[in-house]
């Protein structure tokens, strides 16, 4: 290289950035300390050696074109061998012998580059998801139009025409009643949104449409009012069928008021003396074939009979000589199941003596079966709700938390600067920096709790991480006077897995221990090898889990913690997919009061 000075290099050296300079035979003449760092020592080699290991200059190389035009060249790049994406800025340097060489400044821009990119993902994710999502979604202007929809929206008012669609004006087009659209801002702005808020709104070709709404306010940045989005679910057809239900058990009133079910009436011996239509079409027994000529009891079975009997002198199902209900299967000869319920009364005489008997049997077969098809639907709604409020509260947290823990992580990355490496305070330093990357990370991943994400898997030792985690959690621990008492097997083998998924598990695990323990206590960690498995208790002395619950922690939504964002109930079943994915498990034990212990176990690398 000629003629730079010492001080110069100094300079470059100190920079942050990459620096190199070569001579106009692509020979390296200098590289900078940050060069050297990414590709090694090269002075000397050929610049696209250095960099790509290829015998021809890159294919973003300018340097006959910078010396034509006599200034600098920018462009950005990604180098393979360092994985990395650059900044270039590439310029001439005219040396004092007459020779020329050229001078190249490489930043790196990866992080940006791969945030861009996920800002990327992100938007198209929430564009395919506002496009193609079930449900409408909306946002207006608080003076009442719609500023922009999805076509699921357009759909359910049966509009074409978005734009048509956009000068529609709400109170008058679109609600029913105009005073529903009054009242429904007022509740709005009054408590900042709305949950499944019933109202009427009107089809472009007239239908009214039920629907439910689920809205919030939008705000500007002086915290004044914008307008309100939200997401709009049609329940026309679950209306229909809740009419078409009320009609159904309305028409079965006129219907038992008629007496058109299953009506019998017996003597003190159980024969029957009375069989009416109903009773013919409900059982397949005409009344030629019945009355007179059979008992009750051929006909529901000797155990039902009794069992009617005691109940009917017994005076907690409605009373002495009543029975107001009883549920009661039976099967016709053609192998017909017929549901219903009975009602019975006995009769007597003026001397308050037995008589007979009279029931009354109501066929209930298309009523239970219509009611379980609605309990079954009413479980998938409210599923469905749960997701929902799942995918609004992970939206909150991430928006609210997401600058914050860029501030701390900005702030960690500084105080390293002054802090040696080889300092105890540094490895804290590092775990903490780490962590707050991992917390970041988990606020994306939080909707996918039910499926975990497939992170990077690599070989580790379950001893290191927690022993990480317990240098973590020392002062915490030590504050809520809990005792650790480790007891890990010396060489516990290698599994396969997430880092960050299994500090995930156990971050849980050791928090759920604390909270279970708020006057102190002993937290006991194992680890032990049988077979080709690995399993790590966790035992804590703390209040225990109620045996009513103890089948419930894994599920999703479940807790019974009372604090607003300890009350969330997805930290187990997280854990229990992220260990479910790694073709493990988790067990519980707990005695209420005393003590509960989680078990984990994963399989050994090698045992899949």
């Amino acid at each position: 290289m000629t003629d730079h000075t010492p001080k110069l290099l100094d300079a470059l050296d100190a920079f942050e950035d990459g620096i190199y300079i070569v001579s106009d035979d692509y020979r390296v003449e200098y590289m900078n300390k940050y060069m050297k760092v990414l590709f090694g020592d090269r002075i000397g080699n050929k610049c696209h050696e250095v960099l790509v290991g290829s015998d021809q200059p890159c294919d973003w190389c300018k340097f006959d074109e910078i010396f034509k035009k006599g200034e600098t060249h920018h462009s950005e790049v990604y180098i393979d061998s360092v994985n990395k994406f650059f900044s270039l800025a590439e310029m001439p340097v005219m040396n004092h012998d007459g020779t020329r060489s050229k001078l190249t400044i490489y930043r790196d821009i990866t992080h940006s580059v791969l945030q861009e990119e996920k800002l990327k993902s992100s938007k198209e994710s929430y564009q395919r998801l506002f496009k193609h999502v079930g449900c409408g979604v909306f946002i207006s202007s608080k003076e009442g139009r719609f500023l922009d929809v999805n076509p699921t929206l357009l759909k359910m008012l049966g509009y074409q025409d978005k734009e048509e669609f956009l000068s529609l004006d709400l109170a008058r087009d679109v609600y029913l009643s105009p005073a529903d659209r009054q009242k429904y801002t007022e509740i709005i702005e009054k408590k900042g949104k709305v949950v499944d808020y019933e109202v009427k709104w009107r089809r472009r070709d007239g239908h009214v449409l039920h629907i439910l709404l689920t809205s919030n306010v939008r705000y500007d940045l002086k915290g004044e009012i914008l307008g309100y989005e939200g997401i709009v679910v049609d329940q026309t057809r679950r209306k229909r069928h809740e009419n078409e239900l009320k009609e159904a058990h309305d028409f079965l009133d006129r219907i038992i008021s008629c007496s058109p079910n299953a009506i019998m009436a017996m003597d003190t011996k159980g024969v029957i003396r009375l069989w009416n239509q109903g009773a013919e079409s409900v059982f397949g027994l005409k009344a030629l074939e019945v009355v007179e000529k059979m008992t009750i009891q051929q006909v529901f079975s000797i155990k039902v009979a009794k069992k009617v009997n005691e109940m009917l002198r017994d005076e907690k199902f409605g009373g002495k000589g009543k029975l107001n209900s009883y549920p009661l299967n039976l099967i016709k000869d053609n192998g017909e199941v017929v549901e219903g319920n009975l009602s019975a009364s006995l009769i007597y005489d003026e001397k308050g003596n037995e008589v007979a008997s009279v029931g009354l049997f109501v066929d209930l077969k298309e009523r239970l079966q219509t009611e379980r098809e609605l309990s079954a639907a009413r479980q998938h709604l409210l599923q469905s709700e749960k997701l929902a409020a799942m995918g609004r509260l992970t939206s909150q947290i991430a928006h609210e938390l997401n600058n914050p823990l860029f501030g701390i992580m900005n702030t960690l990355e500084l105080m390293k600067t002054e802090i040696p490496p080889e300092n105890k305070r540094r490895r804290l330093l590092d775990m903490s920096l780490s962590e707050i990357v991992r917390l970041a990370d988990m606020l994306k991943k939080m909707l996918s709790f039910s499926r975990p994400d497939q992170d990077k898997r690599v070989e580790m030792d379950i001893n290191v991480v927690i022993d990480e985690l317990l240098l973590l959690y020392e002062k915490r621990f030590r504050e809520n006077s809990i005792k650790v008492h480790l007891d890990l097997a010396e060489n516990p083998g290698v599994i396969l897995a997430s880092r960050d998924q299994l500090r995930q598990v156990f971050i849980n695990m050791f928090s759920n221990s604390m909270y279970a323990m708020p006057e102190g206590g002993n937290l006991e960690i194992s680890t032990r090898i049988t077979g080709d498995r690995l399993y790590i208790i966790i035992r804590d002395t703390g209040t225990g889990i109620k045996p009513e619950h103890i089948k419930k922690i894994f599920d999703s939504f479940f807790t019974t913690k009372t604090e607003s964002i300890q009350g969330v109930g997805l930290g187990l079943s997280v854990c229990y997919g992220f260990i479910k994915d790694h073709d493990g498990d988790i067990t519980v034990e707990s005695e209420e009061g005393q003590w509960t212990k989680f078990t984990v176990m994963l399989p050994l690398s090698g045992a899949r």
